[in-house]
């Protein structure tokens, strides 16, 4: 994740901590369950003391400080926070306890797994706008994760399971009152942008001429995170920003299932162009949607993620046809965070700010290219993805190695 001191810094830290850790006696930690084998106790080798006990109140308090170092932190303190709430699956990633997503379940398949003591918890209206037919299973009998999987299995064996993933932002937020500075208004028209993160607060001074249009939340909330890409978004210009929240004021948010109700809401709403600023594992539901809405003619840009260039890919960023970002600082250098990978397509500055106030990330890069990519699309039409892909590959600036660069991808786009 995002870096508040530099890397040279940082790296003697780590280092420390690391010794540490060594020459500390292991504790024992119990990691959620793996499908088909017994629960087993593993040496916990976390970097001691970084994860706080206090609860988290809300998704700007993983941002900060000791968390923003890794989605690993980020991950265990969601975990013993909302114990409750929060496991993870078989790989380490961030799920909601007790919820499954079910695709094409038939009525004989649905009795079966009610039998087995799951309920239907919502249906989705994403079902009818991009033809994907899941629903979301809640299990009442309060079995660990494996169990319940197992018995969702059991009792619908033709049937696709997965779990409702949680996805994180990819971006450091550690400021109190964070807010942009407004530039003037262009005379560029107005625009249609989608945004999918956390709240955006409307009295951000970027966003003084831009009309807000929410989604997902009864009770309007703000996001630090979510307004700083607000303001990268929009930047000033009157432009209208389909917002869609997915934290609503809670720490625990960023579910697949309202992932893709996002996605579904601003395909009704034919915004052509959406910026997701969010990092999580592959599922296949979400696959289905990211894949029904580029058929649909939309651009999907979002963040690679902050977890370095020796992670495997995140999501959405590296399914095909989704422009994935990564972040240069102000010497158009990789961030030593952002991810590397054929996801990478373009990168842009990933430094938003300056002084203690800068935030860093993945996230602040996004933006740029969407915005890039907003002024060539007006409307969604089929096979508009790879036309604007083209065009910005155009307008890059190489970086790197020629051609296409696992760091930098086909170059640098500028606000």
């Amino acid at each position: 994740m995002p870096l508040r001191r530099p890397f040279a810094t940082l790296v003697p830290l780590l280092a420390i901590a690391l010794a540490m850790v060594s020459a500390t006696p292991a504790r024992a930690q119990v990691l959620g369950p793996v499908q088909g084998l017994p629960n087993v106790q593993v040496p916990d080798v976390g970097l001691p003391g970084m994860v706080p006990a206090s609860p988290l109140r809300s998704v700007d308090d993983l941002l900060r400080g000791p968390l923003a170092l890794t989605r690993k932190l980020q991950i265990d303190a969601l975990r013993r926070s909302e114990p409750r709430r929060v496991d993870v699956d078989p790989h380490g990633a961030p799920i909601l306890r007790g919820e499954f997503l079910a695709t094409g379940l038939s009525t004989a398949q649905r009795d079966a797994v009610q039998a087995s003591g799951f309920v239907v918890d919502r249906e989705t209206p994403a079902d009818a706008t991009l033809g994907l037919d899941f629903v979301v299973l809640h299990d009442t009998r309060n079995r660990s994760t494996a169990r319940a999987m197992r018995a969702l299995q059991r009792a619908a064996p033709d049937a696709t399971f997965t779990y409702q993933h949680l996805y994180l932002p990819a971006g450091h937020a550690d400021v109190a009152n964070a807010t942009s500075s407004a530039p003037p208004s262009s005379s560029a028209p107005a625009r249609r942008v989608g945004l999918v993160d956390g709240g955006v607060d409307p009295r951000d001074p970027a966003l003084a001429h831009a009309r807000i249009e929410p989604h997902g939340c009864q009770t309007a909330t703000v996001s630090r995170h979510g307004t700083a890409v607000a303001a990268r978004l929009v930047a000033g210009d009157p432009d209208t920003l389909y917002a869609a929240d997915l934290w609503c004021g809670d720490a625990v948010g960023g579910a697949t299932s309202n992932l893709v109700d996002a996605l579904a809401w601003m395909a009704r709403e034919h915004v052509a162009v959406i910026n997701i600023s969010l990092v999580g594992p592959d599922n296949p539901v979400l696959a289905r949607a990211v894949q029904a809405m580029i058929a649909r003619g939309h651009v999907l840009v979002s963040a690679v993620g902050n977890d370095g260039p020796a992670a495997p890919p995140l999501f959405p960023a590296s399914y095909p046809g989704v422009i994935g970002v990564g972040g240069v600082d102000a010497h158009d250098r990789a961030l030593p965070e952002s991810g590397s990978g054929d996801q990478v397509d373009f990168c842009a500055s990933g430094v938003f700010g300056s002084g203690r106030d800068a935030l860093r990330g993945t996230s602040f890069a996004a933006p740029i290219v969407a915005r890039k990519a907003a002024q060539l699309l007006d409307a969604p039409h089929a096979g508009a993805a790879a036309q604007v892909q083209q065009q910005l590959i155009g307008e890059a600036r190489p970086l790197g190695a020629p051609g296409h660069d696992p760091r930098y991808g086909y170059g640098l786009l500028s606000p």
